[in-house]
C-alpha cells in the first residue's frame, strides 16, 4: 500500500468510527431521556392516584361523619379514624413534594399547582379541624353537628379544587409526554442525519475503492483459480483433521464419563458399606451397651430409694436412657435400615414416611404396589437413598402439609415420586451438574444414584404450587 492509499484509509477509518461515535451517543442519549421521563411518568401516575384518592376519602369521610354524627351504625367503627388520618398524610405529602408509599414518590408541581394547593389549604384544614371535632367522644351533640354543618359546606369547594388540581396534575403530565415526543423526532432526525453523512463521506468512498479492488481481483482470475484449487484441498484436509479430533474428543469424553460413573459408583458404594458398618456398629455396640445399662438402672430403680429427690434422679436417668436408646435405633435406621434387606424396598419406604410424619409433624401417606417382587440390592438401596433425600428436602426447605411417595413397579421400570404442597422453587435455581459434590449436594446425588441405576430423574415445581421429584429406573 502506497502512502497516499495508507493516508485515504486512514481518513475514512476516522470518519467512520466518528460516525459510529455519534450514532452511539445519539441512540444511548434517547434511551436515557425515555428511560428517565418514563420514571417521571410512573411518578405522575401514582401522584394522580393519590390526588384522585383524597376526593374519594373526603366523600367517604363526610359520609362516616354523617352516620357518626346521627347515631347510624357502620360495619367498622375505626375506619374513620383510619381514613382520617391517611387523608391528612396524602394531603401534607402532596403538599410537600414528597409521596412516601412502598417507595418515595416526586411530586412535580408548578407554580400553578402550588397556589392551587395554597388555595385548597384553608378548606382543607377547616374540614380536618372539624373531623376531628366528629372523631372525638368529648364534644356535644350540638357541637357536633355544627362540626357537620360545616364539613358538607366545606366538601363542594374541596371537591372541585381537588378536581382542578387533579386535571392540572394529568395536564402538566401530558405536557412532559409531549415533550418526550418532540425531543425523540429531534434526536431521530439527527441520527438519521449522522447516518446520511457516514453513506456520503464514508460508505461511497469505500465503495468505489471496493470497485476498484473488485476489477483487480477479475484481472488476476486465474492465478485465484489455482489459490482457490489449494484452499479446497487444505479445507479438505482441515475437515479431515477435524473429524479426527472430534472423535478422538468424543471417545475421550466417554471414556471420562465412564470413569466417573466408575468413581462414583465406587464412592457411593464405600459409603453405603460405611453405614452398614456403623449401623452395626451403633446397634450390636453401643446399643447392646445402652440396653444392659437400662436393666441395671431398672434393677436400681426397683430398689427402695433413701429420699424421693434420689428416686426422682433414678427415674430421669432411666428416662434419659430410653431416649439416648430409642435416637440411636434412629441413627442406625436411617444409616441402614435392617428392614430393607430383610422385606425389601416398599416396606423400607412405607417405615421411612411413617417416621419422617412422627418427626416433623407432617401428614406423610406412602402408596406402593403390594406385590412381593424384590429388586436388586444396589436397586433397592439407590432408590431408598433417593427417597430419604427428597423427603428430607421437603421436610427442610417446602413449607408443606403434605407428602406423598408413591411408588410404582412393572415389568419394565421402577418409578418413585415425592411430592409435596410446599411453597416451591425456580428449577433453574437448581446448581450446574459440573457443580454436584456426592457429599454436599443432595439434588446431585440423587441425579447420580438414579444414573448409576441406568434410570433418569425429573424434578418439577411451581411457586406456591409444590415439588415433585419423580425417579424412574428401567428394568
Amino acid at each position: 500500500m502506497n502512502p497516499l492509499d495508507h493516508q485515504v484509509a486512514q481518513r475514512l477509518t476516522q470518519y467512520y468510527v466518528l460516525a459510529l461515535l455519534l450514532v452511539a451517543v445519539l441512540t444511548i442519549s434517547e434511551l436515557l431521556f425515555v428511560e428517565r421521563t418514563l420514571r417521571e411518568l410512573d411518578d405522575d401516575g401514582r401522584v394522580v392516584n393519590v390526588a384522585g384518592r383524597q376526593r374519594m376519602l373526603s366523600q367517604r369521610l363526610t359520609k362516616l361523619a354523617v352516620l357518626r354524627t346521627q347515631g347510624i351504625p357502620y360495619a367498622d367503627p375505626g375506619d374513620f379514624d383510619q381514613s382520617l388520618t391517611l387523608w391528612r398524610e396524602s394531603q401534607e405529602q402532596l403538599r410537600e413534594g414528597r409521596l412516601q408509599m412502598e417507595k418515595e414518590y416526586v411530586v412535580r408541581k408548578s407554580l400553578l399547582l402550588d397556589s392551587m394547593f395554597a388555595k385548597v389549604q384553608p378548606v382543607f384544614e377547616s374540614m380536618y379541624g372539624h373531623l376531628k371535632v366528629i372523631a372525638s367522644e368529648k364534644p356535644s351533640a350540638d357541637t357536633k353537628k355544627e362540626a357537620l354543618r360545616v364539613v358538607l359546606a366545606k366538601e363542594p369547594i374541596f371537591l372541585r379544587q381537588m378536581d382542578a388540581i387533579v386535571f392540572r396534575f394529568d395536564a402538566e403530565s401530558l405536557e412532559r409526554v409531549q415533550y418526550l415526543e418532540r425531543v425523540e423526532w429531534l434526536l431521530t432526525m439527527a441520527t438519521l442525519v449522522v447516518l446520511f453523512l457516514e453513506g456520503l463521506f464514508v460508505f461511497r468512498p469505500v465503495v468505489s475503492h471496493t470497485k476498484q479492488v473488485v476489477r483487480q481481483l477479475t484481472e488476476s482470475k486465474g492465478e485465484l483459480k489455482y489459490i482457490n484449487q489449494r484452499l479446497e484441498e487444505t479445507n479438505q484436509q482441515l475437515v479431515s483433521a477435524q473429524e479426527k479430533l472430534v472423535r478422538a474428543t468424543k471417545e475421550k469424553y466417554e471414556l471420562q464419563l465412564a470413569e466417573e460413573t466408575v468413581r462414583s459408583a465406587a464412592l457411593l458404594e464405600g459409603q453405603e458399606e460405611e453405614r452398614r458398618r456403623f449401623a452395626r456398629e451403633l446397634h450390636d455396640g453401643i446399643g447392646q451397651m445402652l440396653t444392659g445399662l437400662k436393666l441395671h438402672v431398672e434393677k436400681i430403680r426397683q430398689m427402695p430409694a433413701a429420699n424421693e429427690k434420689q428416686r426422682q434422679r433414678v427415674e430421669d436417668l432411666r428416662d434419659l436412657l430410653q431416649e439416648t436408646i430409642q435416637n440411636t435405633r434412629e441413627v442406625a435406621f436411617n444409616l441402614m435400615p435392617s428392614v430393607l434387606g430383610d422385606f425389601g424396598l416398599e416396606a423400607a419406604l412405607k417405615l421411612l414416611t411413617e417416621q419422617t410424619a412422627r418427626s416433623s409433624g407432617m401428614v406423610v401417606e406412602f402408596k406402593g404396589t403390594k406385590e412381593p417382587a424384590r429388586l436388586t440390592p444396589v436397586q433397592e438401596i439407590g432408590l431408598y437413598r433417593i427417597a430419604q433425600e427428597g423427603l428430607n428436602n421437603a421436610v427442610k426447605y417446602s413449607e408443606a402439609e403434605r407428602i406423598d411417595v408413591v411408588f410404582k413397579k412393572n415389568a419394565s421400570e421402577v418409578s418413585l415420586s415425592i411430592k409435596d404442597n410446599g411453597k416451591g422453587f425456580r428449577v433453574a435455581d437448581i446448581p450446574k451438574p459440573e457443580t454436584y459434590s456426592l457429599t454436599h449436594n443432595g439434588i446431585g446425588n440423587m441425579r447420580t444414584r438414579a444414573r448409576l441405576l441406568n434410570g433418569s430423574l425429573k424434578i418439577s415445581s411451581r411457586g406456591n404450587k409444590g415439588s415433585k421429584v419423580e425417579v424412574k429406573i428401567f428394568l
